[in-house]
């Protein structure tokens, strides 16, 4: 059985009950889970392995790459800018960022491009990842590209360009890149360990991840192929150096 370690308040049992069946039911190699009532940390809870690899145990202060929640971390700084006024939710982004109202983008608002209306989800054609890893390339396409559908008029997730874009807004208007500006305008002044681009000095609290199986059953490949496989909207999204990066089943 796992070693699960933390505490939880009275009332709030069945949470730490739940947590552990992650790692007794289904699979679960390492986690942790902070749960808020009212500002009130009712249950901290952690357990398992941070590397599987190494046998290295998971700590209270492991850290974990939380994926497309940073969307959450990179909307609170344009947020700040806003609320500073020097960005506003309802001007065109090519005012702070002209290049970008080529190709018919000119009138796409900040509000659109942060609330997934811009209708640039993905990078047409596709760079190499060494390309997109340096970030001004990334952007410089993305300023180029047409939208694919009329801004404004449609949702669709951007998952992969939602910080190309946003973090060139913050460039643009207070010159720091987004890493240094959530660094030292929020995460700094509130006391978070969490980061948009890891420093190297934190690298060894990092937990090792472990790839999802493949869909068990027809139903739930059928469902990924809507959703993401090649061809779709989401397939192309997840497009690196040419390659899809969701492997398909033998089947």
């Amino acid at each position: 059985m796992t070693a699960l370690h933390g505490d939880v308040d009275e009332g709030f049992g069945h949470l730490a009950d739940v947590f552990a069946e992650n790692f007794e039911q289904r699979n679960e190699i390492g986690a942790a889970l902070a749960l808020y009532v009212e500002g009130r940390l009712v249950a901290d809870l952690w357990g398992g392995l941070a590397s599987r690899d190494t046998g290295a145990p998971w700590n209270h202060d492991t850290l974990a790459l939380v994926f497309s929640t940073t969307k959450g971390a990179t909307a609170i700084c344009i947020a700040r800018l806003v609320q500073e006024g020097r960005l506003d939710y309802e001007t065109p982004v090519a005012r702070y960022w002209p290049e970008f109202a080529e190709a018919g983008k000119g009138d796409i608002t900040v509000g659109e491009v942060m609330s997934h209306q811009a209708g640039l989800i993905y990078i047409d054609p596709p760079l190499p990842v060494e390309q997109l890893l340096a970030v001004d390339p990334a952007v410089a396409a993305l300023a180029r590209q047409a939208p694919l559908w009329k801004p404004g008029t449609a949702h669709g997730y951007h998952a992969v360009t939602y910080g190309w874009l946003a973090g060139e807004l913050v460039r643009r208007v207070d010159g720091r890149r987004i890493g240094q500006f959530f660094a030292e305008e929020i995460a700094g002044p509130l006391g978070l360990d969490f980061w948009i681009g890891l420093p190297e000095s934190e690298e060894a609290r990092v937990s090792t991840l472990v790839g999802a199986g493949r869909p068990e059953t027809e139903e739930e490949l059928e469902l990924m192929m809507k959703i993401a496989g090649p061809g779709t909207n989401g397939g192309r999204a997840l497009m690196l150096d040419g390659a899809w990066l969701i492997n398909k089943p033998d089947r």
